[in-house]
């Protein structure tokens, strides 16, 4: 997949059959958009391109800060493994918050990327104020030659699926719920750094987590059953994870520490990936380290639990 970040390097293929939009975690609504994308770009032997932002638009338009489901990493590999063929991100500024509608088309979307065929959600807004809509992109395709496509909202069960409500789930720490609506599990990528090596004084060593990119959202604060994947290996294994102030310690600060079953080796400074399975419980203090040893150990039997069950969505490499 070609990913063509930064107005410099983004080109223009006129064969481009595209759809826009932040796609932050790529959830089942995207996936849907992109099959669509894909299947079209395949019928007339064009190029399926995803347009995208960076930061998110949310965060530039009510300054306030947003927490990703996806790094811009992150979101070109899933892109990647769903089928796109580019993917093209555009830094989003406040002067590009306010081009108007007609102008955001013409001179971004047809002269600079290119476009053959557009595919957008029945909602879609754009340009200044979001003032441009579903009928005036149809106007302008009409004038400059490219097929508007429009794909009704897609739904899990009773549920729309948003990324807005995919990060309100992962807060709430419904990890298993959140994993339904991207279609796979949750994951945080992080290196592994120095701890204060607490865990393994009590028989359950933990790799602490520096996460990456400190927009990524991190779920609720509690215990997970987690699948651990080990950039340095290829290796996949079973983990507990903690995430949260170790309050037993007197702890302050919230650390991300995972907890590898069956593992013994020095995961220093290794890149790990960690999907969320389930949520088992919420942090608690203990009043000593042996009670805390012992909820620890009714944990990993929980955490095995859920693991042999397997009842989870596949993950994506």
């Amino acid at each position: 997949m070609k990913r063509e970040i930064g107005w410099d390097h983004i080109s223009r293929d006129d064969t481009s059959v595209l759809t826009v939009g932040t796609f932050d975690g790529v959830h089942r609504g995207h996936q849907a958009i992109i099959d669509y994308l894909a299947d079209r770009a395949g019928e007339r032997g064009g190029t399926a391109t995803v347009v995208s932002f960076d930061p998110h638009p949310r965060s530039v338009v009510n300054d306030l800060d947003v927490d990703l489901l996806s790094t811009l990493t992150e979101r070109g590999d899933l892109l990647e493994y769903y089928g796109v063929d580019r993917f093209v991100v555009i830094p989003f500024t406040t002067a590009f918050a306010h081009l108007p509608p007609v102008e955001y088309v013409e001179d971004i979307l047809v002269s600079r990327i290119g476009l053959a065929e557009i595919t957008v959600g029945y909602d879609h807004a754009f340009g200044r104020n979001r003032e441009g809509d579903v009928d005036l992109l149809r106007q302008l395709g009409e004038t400059h030659g490219f097929d508007v496509d429009v794909i009704p909202a897609q739904q899990v069960g009773t549920n729309i699926v948003s990324s807005s409500r995919v990060r309100a789930l992962l807060r709430d720490g419904d990890v298993r719920h959140a994993s339904e609506l991207l279609g796979r599990p949750y994951a945080l990528r992080g290196t592994v750094e120095e701890g204060e090596k607490r865990g393994r004084q009590i028989g359950y060593p933990t790799a602490n987590l520096d996460i990456s990119d400190p927009r990524k959202l991190v779920p609720k604060i509690g215990v997970y059953a987690v699948r651990v994947h080990r950039s340095a290996t290829g290796e996949t294994l079973a983990g507990m994870m903690n995430i949260g102030r170790r309050p037993t310690f007197d702890g302050m600060d919230v650390t991300v520490e995972v907890h590898v079953l069956d593992f013994s080796a020095d995961l220093y400074e290794e890149t790990l990936r960690v999907e969320f399975l389930r949520r088992l419980r919420n942090e608690k203090k203990f009043g000593s380290v042996d009670e805390l040893a012992a909820q620890l150990s009714r944990d990993e039997n929980h955490c095995r639990q859920v693991i042999e069950a397997g009842d989870f969505p596949d993950p994506v490499d």
